[in-house]
Order: structure tokens, then sequence, then C-alpha cells
């Protein structure tokens, strides 16, 4: 009857206002606070007391309102589902912090209480449940006790002249033990469960078939004289057998019976076989696929081993891996080069046929495949120098690294005591652990309880330099401090607190080391709020060293402005205070240091953002767009070079290379500017040329060098300088610079999809696009020098016609196109 409304503080309070009346008027107002939640910024009453809160500076949350408050918390409000958000982004670093080769951002996110850290991943991380030392495994299989059994009870690990088994002892720890029908004494070429509860091993010398009930051998099969088995692939009832010279063998396996029903002989030698079904029958395969030497894969029907396609792969490196594998009721068929290289085609699983042809590196080592299950799907580990794991959503097919290097052999290990782990050799070790989520990127979060400002990494001391703004409102007491918060870089634990003086506002945080001092240090820029000042008109720069994880200060420099951003200076410390840039030294005094002003620069009207690159510097104004500095240390000053002479007020900005800088500003638009080294009049070289310009959309808070892929040596994306942006609507964003011939191609490509996928709502792709503020705005504008990578990506979603409908603009191959935009998506 409109009388109960639901209203939200500034501080997440969710309060219920219930309105007494007589139908006709309102009598009065009453206010019950129900919990807190994230802060609201939209509040939508879904039904039967769920609620919907929307937050732009937290989590948004699914709760539920009780009727009966929870005792322990005295809350009417229970949380059942969050959304993550990571807005708004107010800084950002990007640190390999497993040295693993690849990035991982840190992002300052969050508004007062809903402040925290949030550590995004690209890929897929093992988590390691127990480990050994075990040099030399050369292949690992699971095993069930019985084919009723629900999990797994041993680990066939082979090695070059001998099997070892392995199994899980009543105290739930994996020991040696024996199979007496099994071979010991030879490499295992394969090895598992079989139907009518038998095990099957292969070898060198013989394939084996083992009672699961008594482990007694009840039947064998061996190679002609002459002969031994090179290859070997089997399901549960049948096996596939490569003997050498191009001799494939294939057998069935009945109740203590090994039965030979075909064997062929091709013209060229066998280098990889799998028969995993993927047609209606879930234990026996209709086609089975062979890799040759020849670099070429061959389907064969079974039982006939009649050959029914024959694909050419290309190049001189030999297929080491095949895999038939269904992702989504769509059955594939994925070959491994030994180059590193997967080519996986769509298969037809009753006529063998194949298409859709796609090429994508995933190392630089030999590949070998193996399924895997996790939550009820099955994926594909591509064991490599790069592990890797494929999976599929939306029909695509999809590519995570995994965050372990020069894995070996893998295989699923689902026993009582590690449920849904996997068993993997890395190096000299045998590991089994547990697989994290199978989705692109993974989000980890600190909450911190109070606004992070900006953070810094020191990899000397393994920490994270934070600094924190506290919520003044709402104490009546002595109010919380403002700090330096030391955090470890592993488990994000405060290790110490610098408390900051009760004004002191921090605005800009530092990890360098100065000339002459091989110590690392924090260093931290701060204003002196006061309510008469407009712009602050004090500061201090404080520079703390870590000592047994805390912050011990060293020295301090009082400023007159607040430090909006602190840089190292070949050795030196430039910080941007008020309107000017100050450059100080690092000098000994009496067995310790200060800081000593060495020369400075006026002209701004805020000096907000600051990147040097060499001498060079250059500065982000709040009304004054871009303007590039030079320090000349023989002379001791800094000046003017150029700039740009547009009135953008700059939100970040970064140095693309030695004569080109990027700039974000506050109507949602990103541009780049290049100085004119070769202009030959004085007026054209103090002048900074716009060159790029595109509109984003969002807020743009920090732009930084950096890349949350891993690069792969030998591919494309590897030489493609890339920076990691975040905004203020919590979008993590990735910008390439990428060489003319590819940039041309992919304005090229953009003009096609233009043409074939229309806008949202009818509206203009190219308009939208096209830089806008409030002195610059025409429809006839478009951007440029700059591309839109998600809508060239978009390309590998369309449908196939729509796919023929662009390579025809294009005047190439689907294939080709498509290799190019996955080569691009590696970038992040």
């Amino acid at each position: 009857d409109g009388s109960r409304y639901l209203l939200s503080d500034h501080s997440g309070m969710l309060h219920l206002l219930a309105l007494t009346h007589d139908k006709e008027r309102v009598l009065g107002l009453k206010l019950e606070a129900l919990g807190e939640t994230s802060s609201a910024s939209t509040i939508s009453y879904l039904d039967n007391g769920v609620v919907y809160i929307g937050s732009s500076t937290g989590d948004s949350q699914v709760v539920r309102l009780n009727t009966v408050e929870d005792p322990r918390t005295g809350s009417y409000v229970e949380v059942l589902d969050t959304h993550t958000n990571l807005g708004p982004i107010t800084d950002l670093c990007v640190v390999d912090l497993e040295r693993q080769g690849q990035g991982q951002v840190v992002t300052c996110s969050g508004v007062q209480k809903d402040g925290s850290l949030r550590i995004v991943r690209n890929g897929i991380g093992i988590n390691e449940q127990a480990s050994v030392e075990l040099p030399g495994i050369k292949g690992m299989w699971s095993l069930r006790e019985s084919s009723a059994a629900a999990h797994d009870t041993f680990l066939v690990v082979t090695f070059v002249s001998e099997t070892r088994v392995l199994g899980i002892n009543m105290e739930d720890e994996l020991e040696e033990t024996e199979l007496d029908g099994f071979e010991g004494e030879q490499q295992t070429l394969y090895c598992g469960n079989a139907a009518h509860d038998q095990l099957v091993q292969v070898t060198c010398g013989s394939l084996r078939l083992v009672s699961a009930s008594t482990r007694q051998l009840v039947a064998s099969w061996a190679p002609p004289s002459g002969f031994q088995i090179n290859i070997a692939a089997a399901n549960n009832t049948q096996v596939l057998l490569a003997t050498g010279g191009g001799n494939l063998v294939y057998l069935e396996i009945g109740p203590g019976s090994l039965t030979e029903v075909k064997a062929v002989q091709l013209a060229q030698e066998i280098s990889c076989l799998d028969i995993n079904p993927i047609g209606p029958q879930p234990d026996r395969a209709t086609l089975a696929v062979a890799g040759l030497w020849s670099t070429e894969a061959v389907v064969f029907s079974l039982p006939e081993l009649t050959e029914l396609t024959r694909e050419a792969l290309g190049g001189e490196v030999i297929p080491r891996s095949v895999l038939f594998c269904a992702f989504e009721a769509v059955p594939y068929l994925l070959v491994a080069m030994g180059d590193g290289h997967l080519v996986n085609f769509v298969v037809d699983a009753e006529s063998g046929k194949v298409w859709d042809r796609k090429k994508i590196s995933l190392g630089t080592q030999p590949i070998s495949l193996r399924t895997f299950r996790s939550k009820q799907t099955t994926h594909v580990f591509a064991a490599s120098d790069r592990l890797t794991v494929i999976y599929s959503s939306n029909k695509k097919l999809l590519y995570s690294n995994v965050n372990l290097r020069d894995v070996s052999h893998m295989s699923p290990f689902n026993s009582a005591s590690f449920p849904d782990s996997l068993a993997i050799s890395v190096e000299n070790n045998l590991t089994i652990g547990t697989i994290d989520e199978i989705q692109k990127l993974h989000i980890r979060t600190v909450m911190l309880g109070e606004q992070p400002r900006r953070i810094a990494h020191q990899e000397a001391s393994r920490t994270f330099g934070l600094i924190t703004l506290c919520d003044m409102e709402g104490w009546s007491e002595e109010p919380p401090c403002n700090a330096l918060r030391l955090l470890d870089s592993q488990t994000f634990e405060t290790l110490h607190r610098y408390q900051l003086d009760a004004t002191e506002v921090p605005c800009s945080v530092l990890s360098c080391t100065f000339a002459d001092d091989p110590v690392e240090y924090y260093v931290v820029g701060t204003a002196f709020m006061k309510p008469d000042e407009v712009e602050p008109n004090q500061g201090r720069i404080m520079v703390f060293s870590v000592e047994d994880q805390k912050v011990v200060l060293v020295a301090e420099k009082e400023t007159k402005g607040a430090v909006y951003n602190l840089n190292a200076f070949g050795g030196k410390l430039l910080a941007g205070i008020n309107s000017r840039i100050q450059l100080y030294r690092w000098a000994a005094r009496e067995g310790s240091h200060e800081l000593l002003p060495e020369c400075s620069h006026h002209g701004n009207i805020l000096a907000l953002y600051v990147v040097t690159r060499g001498d060079f510097i250059v500065v982000g104004d709040l009304m004054k767009s871009i303007s590039l500095l030079m320090y000349k240390p023989e002379e001791g000053v800094i000046e003017d070079r150029a700039r740009d002479f547009n009135a953008n007020w700059m939100t970040a900005v970064e140095v693309l290379d030695d004569d080109t800088y990027l700039g974000a500003e506050n109507s949602f638009n990103l541009f780049t500017v290049r100085k004119n080294s070769d202009a030959g009049t004085d007026e054209e070289r103090q002048k900074l040329e716009v060159v790029g310009e595109y509109h984003l959309g969002l807020f743009v808070n920090r732009i930084l060098h950096g890349s949350l892929g891993m690069r792969l040596p030998d591919s494309d994306a590897a030489h493609i300088p890339t920076l990691i942006y975040g905004t203020v609507e919590g979008v993590i964003g990735v910008m390439a610079s990428l060489p003319q011939d590819q940039f041309a191609i992919l304005q090229r490509l953009q003009a096609a999809l233009n043409k074939v996928v229309k806008g949202v709502g009818g509206f203009s792709h190219e308009q939208w696009r096209s830089f806008c503020n409030d002195r610059k705005q025409n429809d006839n504008l478009v951007a440029t020098n700059f591309v839109d990578g998600d809508l060239i990506e978009s390309f590998l979603d369309l449908s196939k016609p729509k796919m023929d409908e662009v390579a025809v603009h294009m005047e190439t191959s689907v294939e080709d196109l498509c290799k190019r935009v996955e080569e691009l998506t590696r970038l992040h």
C-alpha cells in the first residue's frame, strides 16, 4: 500500500521507513535499522523479502530481509549472493607475485568501509595439496579399485625402464604398492580401468588385461616377433596400438579376453593415437585418429580401420598428441604439434569429416593433451613449457594459462583423500593439487574497512606500501587517522601501520632507491587539510625504510603544498607539489640522509599527474592538458620543451615511447600527442601535436605499462607493448601499441565489422567512439589512430555466415582473420 520504504545511508546501513496513516493522510514516520549492506547506489525489491543492493562503491549484493534478527549480529539482513565490483579504482600496480612471468593487477578499490584491494589474475591456479620428489616421470594414470568405485585408489607412475604403483593407505597417505598382474620392469605406455571390472596396462612388450578384484593377469597380447608397441590409446572397451613400421592394430576388450579385430599397415610412421569416444555411446568409439610423421592427421572408422579423412597439418614439425573431445556437445579434434602449436577442428562424429580449422600457439615445446573433469564438465590439459587449460564457453574454445611451468605429464586423480585433484609432474616433483574455477579472470578480495588511495610494490622487502583514508564522519571521540600500511606481498596481511597526523591526507606513495644508497625506500607525499584553504598550502615528503617488517621514518621534508605525485628520477626524487615540479637529491648528513631541493619548474595550475622517461618529464595538468619538460643535469634546471595548447582536464597520463604520450581526460576520452622534434621552427617544436583521439566512455584514473597475459616468446603478441588502465566504473582495460601494418589491417577489419554488425539500437559505432567534450562536439569527427579491441574480438563470436561476409570485405580467409584476432586476445 506504499507505506513501507527501504532506505540506505552512505555507511551501508539499511533502514525500513514505515508510514503510519489512516488511508488519507500520514500520521507518523517510523525508522528502523535492519542491518548493514554495501553502500547502496540503488535498491530493488525483488520478491518474498529478497532485495538487490546495487553499489557503485563496493560489491553489489542480493539480500534477504528476515522477520527475526540474527542473535549473533542483531541484523535482519542475510546476504544471499555477492556480485564483484572493482570500482572505483583509484590506483593499481602490476606485479609478478608468483614469479611465473605473468603479471597480476592489484587495485585500490571501493570507498570508505567498502574499501578493498582486489588482486586480479589471468588464468587458472593450481593449489598444491601434497608434493614428493620423484624425478624422471614419463607418464601417469589414475585407477579405480573397481569399475563401480566412485574414487580413484591408485596412481600409476612410469619411468624409462620401470613402472610404480602408488596407492592410498588406511591413513589416507600415498604409498608404494603392487598390482600383481602389472608388469613393473618396463615403461608403461597406457594404463586405465576397462569394462567388466578389469584393468588394462600397455608396455613396449605386451598388452595386459588384469582383473580388478583378484589383481591377477587374465589375458595378454604381444606384438609379432621383431616388433614392439610404440604408441597406445584405449577406452573402456577398445585398444589401438602402433607397433612400428606404420602397423596399426585394433583390439577389443571382453570379459577376461583380448580380441585382435583388425590390423592395417600405413605408408607413414605413426607418431600419436587416440580413440576417445565422442559418439552416442560413452564406452565405445566409432572413430580413431592417428598423427603421422608426414605431418598429417588421419581419421579412421572403427572397427574396420577404414581411412575416412586425411588432413595435412602443414609445416615440418610432427604431431605429438591427438585427442577427440566434445565441448558443450560439439565434437572437436585437437592436434598438438612438437613446436607448441595446437591445431583444432570441428569433427562430424558419424562421418569423421573435419572442418573449421584453427591454429594457435600455446608454447614452444611439444604438447601432450589429456582430458579431465571439473564441476561435471570435461576440459583438456595441454602440458608443455606453458601449461594451458582448454575449455569452451558459448560454443567457443578458450585457452587459459595455469600458474605452473614446464609440466611434462598430468593425470586426473579424484581420490577420497584428494577429491577432484590432479597429479602433475613438474620438473623433478610429483604434485597433487586442486584446480581453481575454470574461468579467464580470478579476482581475490582483501577487505580493508577503509579507503585505499595509492599503492606501491617493493620487491626487496616483498611488501606493498598502501596509503589509506579513514571515514572521519560519525566519530565523537578522537577520529582514526589516515595511514601508511605495510602489507605482506603474498598474504596481504597488514604487517605495520604508520599513523599520519590528524589533519594530514596522504596523496602519493613510491618505492625507490637513491643514488649512492642501495637501500630501497618507501616515499610518501601528503597534504595538510585546513578548512579555510581552497588548495593545501602545506604538506610533507616522508622517506621510510622497511626493517623487521615495520616501516621506520628515515627522513622528512616539509613542502609548500600537496605532494600529488612522486617519481624516481635518475637516483633522485621528482615531486609534483601543487603547481610546481620539484626535484630533490638524497644527501648524506652525519650518519643519516636528508632530501635537499635541487631545482624546480613553475607554470601549471595543478601538476596532478607526472611520468618520466630518461630526462624527459610529462605533466598532466588539472586544466592545461599535457606539457613536456626536460631536466638538464649539467645546468641543474628543468625547462619547458613543448605543450598541448588544448584545454583538457586531465585524469591520467603515460609515456608510450620517446616521442608519443597518452592522456585521459574528464569527458571520458583518450588522446595521444607527439613532440615535433624534426619541425623547422621553434614555434612548431614547442607544440605537442594531437595524433590520436578516441572516446572510451569511461573515467580513467590510472594508466601504467604492464600486461595480465603470459607472453610467449615466439608469438607475435610477445613484442607488442601494452598498457593497463583502471577506471572509476571498476573496469580494467588494456591498450596495445600496434605496428603500422597490423593497425592498418585491424582498422579495415573494424570498418568491415561495422558494415556487417549493426550497433545496439541502431547507434553508430563510429560516432560513439569519436572524441567529444564540452569544447569539441562534431558528428563528423571519427576516432583517429585508435581501434576498438572489443569490437575486433567480437568477430570470434559471429556466426559462420557473418564471418564469411566480413572475410569478403577484407578479401582474405576466415581462418586468417581468426588467427589474427585470437593472437590479439592473448594480449590480455
